[in-house]
């Protein structure tokens, strides 16, 4: 009984999930549900400077903490890196929490973790790819490796907070972007981190062309200037095509929920749109989704195409879309 009233009374907690878009993206259910069996709980984030717009886009939310150290790493010897260091950690200490909750299941993230005050809590030394991180949590649970990120993060986090791990679709909460007026357009989302997870610029041009004729623009986000340079020449041979002017992610956002449905390769933005409940088919050509791939939510469908050295065709993508039922009634 005790133990039951401890639970019940939690309300602060530190969410420590740094890194990349896609795996930050894929926390923010775990918020949801947290808010359902503790509606009044104070949530903060601890998460790497680059991806802070992503839990600051959930209305709960409440204090983003970040960290760089993508950029302290080449900047190690700096005095204002240790500064920023210094900082960061004291702003981080400067009240307890009930729960720290590290998500992500890393040798660097489970150091920051220590600069909470409050009682640690992650994977346990079998569940995780650097098991030494186990040993600064003073809790710790053993999760199945081989299952998807979303699923692990909510399991995690039911069994540090005390309630039934969730068998639902996951619920992202991002409410606070807003609604729009719907669009005749779809969302081309062909930029990636790497070159071996591209979809060839033909295969663009061809699904830009095919909804063309059905009256949809195909839009085309950058962020740099090789991926405006692709979105450009890719718009060079599709009819009613807009190749987006360079946004911001939360601007991006707020755009993103005109279009009818988004078409993206292994990329963050392409989670994103699954977050905001946007009709989505993701491409993979290098890597497997079965682990990390879009988790669709509550309302409109995600589906995952190809894998490790496939690339998925055009045809195979339209054919997706029209069972989604996603494209039509212009």
């Amino acid at each position: 009984m005790a133990l039951y009233a401890k639970i019940a009374a939690m309300k602060r907690i530190l969410i420590v999930k740094t890194t990349s878009m896609g795996d930050v993206i894929h926390a923010l259910p775990v918020v949801e549900d947290i808010l359902q069996h503790f509606p009044d709980a104070h949530i903060d984030w601890l998460v790497e400077e680059s991806f802070a717009d992503i839990p600051r886009l959930h209305p709960r939310v409440q204090q983003v903490f970040t960290v760089a150290v993508r950029r302290w790493r080449k900047q190690w010897w700096r005095r204002q890196t240790w500064r920023e260091i210094a900082a960061v950690k004291q702003a981080v200490a400067a009240q307890s929490y009930d729960l720290v909750l590290d998500l992500q299941g890393l040798l660097k993230s489970a150091v920051m973790a220590t600069w909470a005050r409050g009682p640690r809590h992650g994977y346990d030394k079998h569940s995780i790819r650097e098991p030494l991180a186990s040993r600064f949590y003073q809790h710790q649970y053993a999760i199945p490796y081989r299952q998807h990120a979303v699923v692990r993060m909510r399991t995690l986090a039911a069994m540090a907070l005390g309630y039934a791990v969730p068998q639902n679709k996951p619920a992202y909460g991002l409410v606070s972007v807003g609604k729009h007026a719907q669009a005749a357009a779809f969302l081309a989302l062909h930029a990636t981190s790497r070159d071996s997870k591209l979809w060839p610029e033909e295969y663009w041009v061809a699904l830009g062309q095919h909804y063309a004729r059905q009256g949809l623009h195909m839009w085309l986000p950058w962020a740099s200037d090789s991926e405006k340079a692709r979105a450009e020449r890719i718009a060079a041979h599709v009819p009613q095509v807009l190749v987006l002017p360079k946004l911001g992610l939360q601007q991006l956002a707020s755009q993103m929920p005109q279009v009818r449905f988004a078409v993206g390769v292994d990329t963050g933005l392409s989670h994103l749109a699954a977050a905001l409940d946007i009709p989505i088919v993701a491409l993979y050509t290098d890597t497997e989704p079965a682990l990390t791939g879009v988790a669709g939510g509550r309302v409109a469908p995600a589906v995952n195409l190809g894998g490790k050295a496939q690339v998925p065709e055009v045809a195979t993508v339209i054919a997706q879309l029209s069972a989604m039922r996603v494209a039509v009634s212009i």
